[in-house]
């Protein structure tokens, strides 16, 4: 990913990175043809095997990277490979990938900060050396990996446009280094010419052709630099590896134009926009938001693999991480299912983005959401079911009534309802109407105990394949909010959230205008506030208050997923913030 704006949409600056538009994440084999997949064989236990064990076919080699995870914030971060908070990388980085049944790993790579920015452009050969070493360790673990030319992309061959040869001339020096380090590496090395690019002060036009240059240059000089490079798998991206049909149809005219089998296209996805970030309302993984991935992934699948062109998705996830609350827990679920089933069918290797453990913790090898890496690994053979939401709110107090929600069963069958080992029971403590499931005022009355704030029970809806959803039984108490002061760094509100959990929040000014950075909507992203359930607060984050206009009263409406609304009004008085509540 890029600091730098694309496709005109606002992006995350969060994870060190912004977006381009399309990805995916773990499965393997045909999929052209949407088969089931079995799960991953053994991995091969050194270099010189995987080397002998890649197919000539690129359509399979790339199949077998399938699953695939990127060492995000790492050797492409700023200035230095821990400068973005992640450790040092090690070997047994890769070993614990291996075990967990990964079969690839994307390995961003930043030069520019160890470089000299004059010619002939000469790569530190310590940076190179820890380069190597790091692509080793994971080759000799039977890993496929691809290194890549990163954050490069907006940091100086953005500027192609007015800087035309000096960049070329950058670029071209910085492959040939790369190309003959590497050069002697097994074929399960995969190169990628760079990532997300990006051209400053340019028409679609020429960004069509210095992209175009570019992705050529890089495929002239890896092929003439002797060694393994001669037919080793070269990947080329769309610009900003952004899955739009024209970005798609430059790409394809370009590898066309190579007259080379061992060739790969690359895109990225982070979904839609308004749902990535939990901006304009964008709050569930609604039909937008899946018709925005089905119509993305068709394209990529219709231009390059039933052409018997290979697909790595290099990077997939949302621009904002994964436990946040910013997306909420299972409508992000949602979207990691949906996700992967879509590349699984459109024939696609994909590889998650992780930036900064936001997945696996690079110290324990453990997942952050259990339930994702679950989903995560059903995907590489099937689907899950869903339902429209994992939380079922019950008042504080009065009566409990029966609740229904709707099942999203993805082609399985509804099989069970259950409490840890316990099956619930059908007709008495709940029913199935086809795709609703209703839970009985009985049930739901005795699953929330003495209905003590947040959750009180969780359940698991069980389909015939996949993994459970889990339904969390919450009570609830209607939320509130107290007067505060604070300063432009930030409004600290004391809130009483009573087992609610917040959703979004509307912003407007007395007229009825967009209060916030985001002109365009008066629902600005969720990553503005932060609820912290426990210390019982709500932060309200210095880039909102900076951008509202002083002396102009704010109001802002808190949504909650229990439909509750709690309306507060903020004003900024030179460096002075003043919160009251309604």
């Amino acid at each position: 990913m890029n600091d730098a704006q694309q496709s005109a949409r606002p992006r995350s600056r969060r994870l060190h990175r912004t977006a381009g538009l399309v990805v995916a994440l773990v499965t393997t084999g045909s999929l052209a043809c949407g088969t089931a997949l079995a799960a991953p064989a053994a991995q091969p236990r050194s270099a010189t095997e995987a080397a002998a064990r890649v197919p000539q076919d690129p359509m399979d080699a790339v199949a077998r990277m399938q699953p695939s995870w990127n060492l995000g914030n790492t050797l492409d971060a700023i200035p230095g490979e821990t400068s973005w908070g992640n450790p040092l990388t090690t070997k047994a980085t890769f070993d614990g990938l291996k075990a967990q049944g990964f079969r690839s790993v994307r390995i961003p790579v930043t030069w520019y900060p160890h470089q000299s920015d004059s010619a002939p452009y000469t790569i530190d050969p310590v940076w190179m050396k820890r380069v190597k070493q790091v692509v080793d360790w994971a080759l000799e673990d039977g890993l496929y990996v691809e290194i890549n030319v990163h954050h490069d992309s907006w940091k100086w061959i953005a500027g192609m446009s007015t800087d035309h040869d000096k960049v070329v001339a950058r670029f071209n020096s910085t492959w040939q280094q790369i190309a003959t380090t590497f050069k002697d590496e097994p074929r399960s090395l995969l190169m990628e010419s760079i990532n997300e690019p990006q051209f400053s002060n340019a028409t679609d036009a020429q960004k069509t052709q210095y992209l175009r240059e570019l992705n050529t240059s890089f495929h002239d000089i890896v092929r003439n630099s002797g060694g393994r490079n001669k037919d080793r798998l070269l990947v080329l991206p769309s610009e900003e590896t952004n899955n739009a049909q024209h970005w798609l149809d430059d790409l394809s005219t370009t590898m066309s134009s190579l007259h080379d089998r061992n060739l790969v296209a690359t895109v990225h996805y982070y979904s839609w926009y308004p749902f990535s970030v939990n901006i304009a309302n964008g709050t569930t993984y609604d039909a937008t938001a899946q018709k925005d991935l089905t119509d993305g992934f068709a394209r990529v699948h219709a231009t390059f693999v039933a052409k018997g062109i290979p697909v790595y998705l290099g990077e997939y996830g949302l621009l904002t991480s994964p436990y946040s609350g910013v997306v909420e827990r299972g409508e992000m679920l949602k979207y990691i299912e949906h996700v992967n089933y879509e590349a699984r069918l459109n024939g696609m290797t994909s590889a998650v983005w992780d930036a900064a453990n936001d997945f696996l913790n690079r110290s324990t090898m453990q997942w952050q959401v259990p339930e994702m890496k679950a989903l995560v690994q059903s995907s590489w053979r099937t689907r899950s079911g869903t339902a429209s939401t994992d939380n079922v709110f019950l008042p504080k107090s009065g009566p409990i009534a029966a609740q229904t929600i709707t099942l999203n069963r993805n082609g399985l069958r509804f099989t069970g309802l259950w409490q840890g080992d316990r099956p619930l029971i059908r007709y008495i403590d709940y029913t199935v109407n086809g795709d609703r499931l209703t839970l009985t005022a009985d049930a739901l009355t005795r699953l929330a105990g003495d209905r003590a704030a947040g959750v009180n029970a969780t359940l698991e809806v069980r389909y015939s394949d996949g993994v459970p959803w889990k339904l969390f039984v919450r009570s609830y108490d209607r939320p509130a909010m107290a007067d505060a002061t604070g300063t432009t760094d930030g409004l600290t509100i004391p809130t009483r959230f009573n087992g609610a959990l917040m959703a979004n929040v509307q912003s407007t000014y007395a007229d009825g205008t967009a209060a916030g950075p985001a002109s365009w909507t008066t629902y600005q992203t969720f990553d503005n506030y932060h609820p912290d359930y426990t210390a019982n607060t709500t932060t309200v984050k210095a880039d909102f208050i900076k951008s509202l206009k002083d002396g102009a009263q704010a109001t802002l409406t808190f949504r909650f997923w229990t439909g509750d609304t709690v309306t507060y009004h903020v004003t900024k008085s030179g460096t002075t913030v003043t919160g009251t509540a309604s």
